[in-house]
């Protein structure tokens, strides 16, 4: 073969093939069976359509629909199938983009009347149809004049904007499904019937053209599509799951927090809530004083001059929040912004003074208080805020200390999450990505650092963590950790991460005095285990569906009387167990037990004790479990024994075990 090229397979063999068959033909040439399944390739780790030419040499898999990569594809395809039924249901009607995104896929239109849900039944039998023509995917190159007049003719002016943006060295790329077609750049399956028919459109909401609010409104019509039947009913069950522990509607029941329109994406605290924040607080503090963390606190607003230096003001300027003197009589018109971070604070903490090599690792933590600008629409609830606290950590150490020093933070990291019941977590490693500050030789040692460590990570841990590559969505300043963690309805969760920074020692000029008595950079690690302490609560509200262990409870016991008669014994009871150290109040109202017990159910309160005439009289309690019918009587030195020693925190309870 003239023009062959050499395709390794999955089992390590090593074929020669001619660089023209496609995907198909390969697939056809191991097995029909084989080519039946295929919904298309992927070479090098690349998925293709399987109409594509080989092309070149590589590492060559076959992607049946049963793969997880075909998730992806089996969305793509249902986004346009949407796209095209719409426009035969209401010609005129204009598409714009359609993305996969997590579960799903959206289409924005452009139509005068916006869609409702009430459309979506008919939509859904049109995409049906559509499905059931079974028409192939074609895929054409088109010249920019051809594609604008094309797109002009049809009347889809948001497509002509589209094909301005693309660069001028990109192929313009037009699928075709039998007559409709749209712009996009693939890759997608063979035919309209391999999708399957286990999708479902789910909401429609408001969008504006390219995120603008000067732009036109679209609607945004939201779906999801799945590899079968089974798989889109269990994520249909997750969702009403989810929506019963929504962390909105268990902090209200819980009297926990609000938000109001004067203060958007910034957290009202209510008593209970911010004991729960304390907790989490107090918690993380024990566990950074066993790593040997000093906590820090940097100044909340700072000049601009500043953020300049660190590159933030040009990265980031759009998410940063401006402070200027509010008064008009003044003579400081200096800029300051109001810190979305804590890096910048922390390198000048480590410059104050002379570090010595024999000083490092140098680890100063801050539970910080950060504003970034999110869009008012992105907001939700303690999951999306402006404002929010990050147990942030960074460490100033040499390279020899590096990779020791992430597998603490790795330790730390999966512990933390154990004790709040997260089992289930995946370690990715993000590598450099097209825009980076720091050296090629940089990036390759500390990506060969990080690469050695998340193998030690999974070996260590007998292969329970999941490890993975992230290639090209390391942060511009270095390679980085991120822990994504699982709930207990299977969700995932991304919050702690380890990032390897070569911007900010060099832009402000951080050095520590070497063996050889000359100055030399640190290596800095930023690491953070909740993120964000906001998000984290939202987390673990909807994760324990605010039935909290013990520990964490932000009221752990209520007394509640069954007659006036045991106010005192109550009063006293509470008394005991606040001394113990518990978390208790006393309800003393005149209502009837089962009120008093449904309302603190409710409330998510772990455990009722329940007293009356008889208790008092025996110096005795009836233990409701929050959750169970089932009560059980105690002595009341045994009951606060046995609540005490459950209310011990895990790490506390280690130590004790130590």
């Amino acid at each position: 073969m003239l023009n062959a090229v050499s395709l390794t397979f999955p089992d390590g063999s090593v074929r020669e093939y001619d660089a023209a068959m496609t995907g198909a033909g390969l697939a056809e040439s191991i097995s029909k069976s084989l080519a039946k399944k295929a919904v298309a390739y992927a070479i090098d780790g690349t998925v293709r359509d399987l109409s594509d030419p080989l092309g070149k040499s590589g590492k060559v898999e076959i992607v049946t629909r049963d793969d997880p990569r075909a998730l992806e594809l089996i969305r793509h395809d249902t986004a346009h199938v949407l796209a095209e039924a719409v426009q035969e249901l209401w010609p005129g009607t204009q598409v714009t983009i359609g993305p996969v995104i997590e579960n799903g896929f959206y289409y924005d239109f452009a139509r005068n009347e916006p869609f409702t849900p009430d459309d979506f039944p008919v939509i859904e039998k049109k995409m049906r149809e559509i499905i059931a023509r079974n028409k192939p995917f074609t895929r054409e190159v088109w010249s920019r004049d051809r594609a604008k007049k094309v797109f002009a003719d049809k009347g889809e002016r948001y497509k002509l904007e589209l094909i301005d943006a693309i660069p001028e060295d990109q192929d313009l790329k037009i699928y075709a499904q039998g007559d409709w077609f749209d712009l996009c750049r693939g890759p997608h399956m063979a035919s309209t019937g391999q999708i399957g028919s286990a999708f479902k459109l789910m909401k429609v909401a408001g969008a504006y053209w390219r995120g603008d609010s000067n732009n036109p409104m679209l609607t945004r019509i939201y779906g999801t599509a799945w590899a079968d039947q089974a798989q889109l009913e269990a994520y249909q069950m997750m969702l009403e799951e989810a929506e019963k522990r929504d962390h909105r509607k268990i902090g209200r029941e819980m009297d926990l927090f609000h938000f109001q329109e004067e203060g958007p994406g910034v957290v009202f605290w209510h008593a209970k809530g911010w004991k729960m924040f304390q907790n989490l607080v107090n918690y993380m503090r024990r566990r950074l004083d066993e790593q040997g963390y000093q906590e820090v606190n940097a100044p909340q607003v700072l000049d601009k001059s500043l953020w300049e230096t660190s590159g933030h003001w040009g990265w980031y300027r759009d998410a940063m929040f401006k402070v200027t003197v509010a008064g008009d009589d003044t003579d400081d018109d200096r800029v300051f912004a109001l810190k979305p971070m804590n890096c910048p604070g922390h390198v000048q903490i480590f410059k104050h003074g002379l570090k010595s090599y024999r000083d490092l690792p140098v680890k100063l933590a801050e539970f910080g208080n950060v504003h970034r600008y999110e869009p008012s629409g992105a907001l939700h609830g303690l999951m999306r805020v402006r404002g929010f606290t990050q147990d942030d950590a960074h460490i100033f150490c040499t390279e020899e200390q590096l990779a020791a020093e992430c597998l603490r933070i790795n330790d730390l990291i999966l512990s933390t999450y154990a004790d709040f019941g997260f089992e289930e977590v995946s370690v990715k490693l993000s590598t450099r990505p097209d825009k980076r500050v720091g050296t090629d030789e940089a990036w390759d040692h500390a990506e060969a650092i990080m690469g050695s460590v998340l193998e030690t990570i999974r070996t260590r841990s007998g292969n329970r963590i999941k490890t993975s590559i992230n290639p090209g969505e390391g942060a511009f300043y270095g390679p980085k950790f991120e822990y994504v963690l699982k709930d207990a309805i299977g969700r995932e969760w991304q919050c702690g991460t380890t990032q390897v920074d070569f911007n900010l020692p060099e832009r402000f000029g951080a050095f520590y005095i070497g063996s050889d008595s000359e100055k030399k950079q640190p290596v800095m690690v930023h690491r953070a285990i909740c993120g964000s302490m906001e998000r984290f609560l939202g987390i673990l509200i909807e994760h324990y569906s605010g039935h909290f262990p013990l520990w964490f409870a932000p009221l752990q016991v209520v007394v509640a009387t069954i007659t006036s008669d045991a106010d005192g014994y109550a009063t006293e009871v509470v008394a005991r167990l606040k001394a113990a150290g518990l978390l208790a109040e006393a309800d003393l109202r005149n209502e009837k037990i089962n009120y008093k017990v449904r309302e603190h159910s409710l409330a998510k309160v772990p455990v009722i004790l329940v007293c009356g005439k008889r208790e008092a009289e025996e110096q005795t309690v009836n233990m409701r479990r929050l959750g169970s019918r089932d009560q059980e009587s105690l002595g009341l030195d045994q009951a606060i024994a046995q609540l005490t020693e459950e209310a011990i925190t895990p790490d506390r309870r280690r130590k004790r075990a130590a």
